[in-house]
């Protein structure tokens, strides 16, 4: 009989374990973000070192996207097939080793193979991220933890400006792969010793288990056993508009991963130090609106009992008619607006992202989340090759952000119409 099946006394006070793995998990994905916008910060540095144009650093910042996309699938059917304790360790402890090696990075080909590395490991933490959710939370509290992992993306992205600019001032742009990657392997120690799953973790009692069990409708992790291959999830119209509505997220929030620094120095006039600062802006507004998009899905689905269909896509679509505004940015000559527009941009589409990463949880078969996960990053992430390359390939052309961001602005609408028509009922995939 496992723990789950009894019921606590009512007077059992909870432990906080899952919030603790939630953290756990939001230090994770601002390691990895510091870790992908290290090169995209130090970009104007290692392009003049290295004599590396801007067409070619638009293939340099894609080749992370190369294996990140291609290791999504297998990365979430691993972390189902042995636990997500073992495989977001391996993760991290990948890209950590690959970030430090990129100090010794000396070219072109050498940035192509080490971003091709970073790429590998990076692809487990997302599935991974999926599955702990599923395991460790109620289904009312989905949507806020989702968020608050995912909003680390905001702020391993805020972070990554203005401490890599610091750490490049003193001692040059490779000391600062080195930084992140040591801290990725402290982490990975941390992780190890602290996580277990829920029935087996030294720190949980008997009330917080039940609270955890009897708020699910599915109950992953009570054993191994998947109901169907991975690739019969394509045959569910779901998994298909989850992966395109995400793939156009992706495409708009990855200029701000990658161009938006050489944006703000070439486009807007800013030098080193001032643009290390301002990029911060958009992502610690993409965090807080994460945060609010998290608890208001949940609150909407909790407290004011409205469908769960309705309570993701109000995030889904209104999140991304905000995240539109990246167009606008393009049209207007004032600095401090333009920087307002792209960060109403960077909000509406993490208010977005807090549902996107409750669905696979949401629509998963049992023991299939980190999976459901996989499939949804990898076809997200090819907006994340496509939208570095088309990027640095205008602005070689024209010279000009302008239609970048105006193509970005559309994409992103094709984004708000797939969740509000295409994306169904959102519910678990049963056979």
């Amino acid at each position: 009989m496992v723990k789950h099946s009894i019921s606590p006394p009512d007077s059992a006070k909870r432990t906080r374990v899952r919030w603790k793995i939630a953290l756990l998990m939001w230090l994770a994905v601002i390691i990895s973000y510091l870790d992908r916008a290290n090169l995209s910060a130090a970009a104007p540095s290692i392009m003049k070192e290295l004599h590396i144009s801007s067409a070619e650093m638009g293939i340099i910042l894609s080749a992370f996207f190369w294996s990140y996309v291609v290791f999504q699938i297998p990365s979430g059917w691993f972390a189902d097939k042995v636990g997500q304790r073992a495989s977001l360790a391996f993760a991290v402890g990948w890209w950590s080793i690959a970030t430090a090696l990129t100090a010794a990075a000396r070219g072109f080909g050498s940035l192509i193979g080490l971003r091709v590395l970073l790429g590998i490991g990076e692809a487990g933490a997302y599935p991974s991220n999926s599955g702990v959710t599923s395991k460790w939370f109620p289904d009312k509290e989905r949507g806020k933890v989702s968020a608050l992992y995912d909003s680390g993306a905001r702020v391993g992205s805020a972070l990554a400006m203005p401490l890599i600019v610091l750490i490049m001032a003193q001692f040059g742009w490779r000391a600062s792969f080195i930084a992140s990657g040591v801290l990725g392997l402290i982490w990975v120690a941390i992780w190890i010793w602290y996580y277990r799953d829920p029935e087996k973790h030294r720190y949980v009692n008997q009330a917080e288990l039940c609270y955890i069990r009897d708020g699910q409708i599915k109950k992953d992790g009570a054993d191994d056993v998947q109901p169907m291959k991975w690739y019969q999830l394509l045959r569910y119209r779901n998994i298909w508009a989850m992966c395109f509505g995400f793939f156009t997220l992706n495409y708009s929030v990855y200029f701000f991963i990658t161009w938006f620094p050489t944006y703000l120095v070439e486009d807007r006039g800013m030098n080193i130090m001032s643009m290390g600062f301002v990029a911060m802006i958009p992502p610690l507004v993409g965090m807080v609106s994460e945060w609010f998009g998290g608890w208001l899905t949940d609150y909407l689905y909790h407290h004011h009992k409205f469908s769960l269909t309705f309570s993701r896509k109000i995030n889904l679509v209104g999140g991304m008619i905000l995240g539109t505004f990246i167009a606008f940015a393009s049209l207007v000559d004032s600095v401090p607006l333009a920087i307002l527009l792209l960060a109403v941009s960077y909000g509406g589409i993490s208010i977005a992202a807090s549902a996107v990463w409750s669905l696979p949880g949401d629509v998963a078969p049992i023991n299939m989340t980190s999976t459901v996960g996989g499939i949804q990053n990898c076809a997200s992430n090819i907006g994340g090759i496509l939208g570095p390359i088309v990027t640095g390939i205008i602005i070689e052309f024209s010279g000009s952000f302008i239609l970048a961001l105006l193509i970005s602005g559309f994409i992103t609408l094709l984004g708000a119409l797939t969740y509000l028509f295409w994306l169904g009922q959102v519910k678990p995939i049963t056979r």
